[in-house]
């Protein structure tokens, strides 16, 4: 069988697309969806402007519903990347607000799954909640994770961030059913705490771990791929990890490189530009998860430590 990824870039005037082919063994699968699905992942530098983010949003979600996918991957902030302190607060809007209403009609209308990663989700007059969303083919919300771990560092050579003074954690790790398997939701931060991808894999049985994200360059390039696939190779998921990319302002500029990574560790979808704006397309194969899972049951093996 063959299992390929393909990676979409929309900066240049024609649509580009790379195709990467590699060989699996099949097996029999022992699970009742269908044997592979296509997902997608966006990739985009969203700015504060909520309708400007929207736009992008559409096409991406369109180019990713002829492809063939049955969810499409956004990254952390992708409807609002705020210029000055305070702003993300001030446009924060509960989930049925016009914000993610027009998300829900976008959803329901190109008849395709959101996965939408930290929204400004309104808590009160000066906090908010970084909320990761799912949304169905039919625009109804499905479930929703709050980030718990949340951004208080001093970037090496780079800048600081303190999210706890606007930001309220959320305390449960959420799962959810889709056409692409059981569905892990994390956000970012979340990446550098695995004890939530163990509880996500072995407690709530997820397939599929959602990383959207919006790293800083500096960590980035340190730990984002590393991290990325070590999640992958420990919990025996797919890992989709949409990511903000590039400039988004004079102060604040993020990595990229959107990943789409197998349960084995390998990486199977990666845009051909770390800051292009675009999507990558790959398959989730549920043989080879039940493979991989089979071939070394560490859920079997696991030791309770109590450290």
């Amino acid at each position: 069988m063959n299992a390929y990824s393909v990676s979409l870039d929309f900066t240049k005037p024609s649509l580009f697309a790379r195709i990467a082919l590699s060989t699996q063994i099949p097996l029999t699968m022992a699970t009742t969806v269908s044997k592979t699905v296509r997902v997608a992942a966006a990739q985009m530098t969203s700015v504060n402007d909520l309708m400007t983010n929207f736009a992008t949003c559409s096409r991406l979600v369109q180019e990713a519903a002829l492809a063939g996918a049955k969810l499409i991957c956004f990254p952390e902030n992708f409807s609002f990347v705020g210029d000055k302190e305070g702003e993300s607060v001030k446009i924060a809007e509960p989930l049925d607000g016009p914000v993610m209403q027009r998300y829900c009609s976008l959803a329901r209308d190109s008849n395709i799954w959101l996965s939408l990663g930290g929204f400004q989700e309104r808590f009160d007059d000066t906090h908010l909640c970084n909320t990761h969303v799912v949304i169905d083919d039919a625009g109804m919300i499905r479930d929703t994770y709050q980030k718990m771990h949340l951004f208080d560092v001093d970037v090496p050579g780079g800048s600081s961030y303190k999210e706890s003074s606007f930001t309220i954690p959320g305390t449960k790790i959420v799962s959810v059913d889709s056409p692409v398997g059981r569905l892990g939701l994390t956000v970012c931060y979340d990446l550098r705490f695995p004890k939530i991808y163990q509880q996500l894999r072995f407690d709530q049985k997820a397939q599929v771990l959602l990383v959207p994200s919006a790293f800083t360059k500096v960590t980035g390039e340190a730990h984002w791929e590393i991290l990325l696939r070590a999640r992958a190779i420990e919990t025996q998921c797919y890992v989709i990890a949409a990511a903000q990319a590039g400039k988004h302002n004079e102060k604040r500029e993020s990595y990229g490189d959107t990943l789409i990574i197998d349960p084995w560790g390998t990486v199977v979808g990666r845009l051909p530009d770390r800051v292009s704006t675009g999507i990558v397309v790959a398959d989730i194969d549920f043989s080879l998860i039940d493979s991989v899972r089979t071939k070394m049951p560490i859920d079997k093996q696991r030791v309770s430590l109590d450290l």
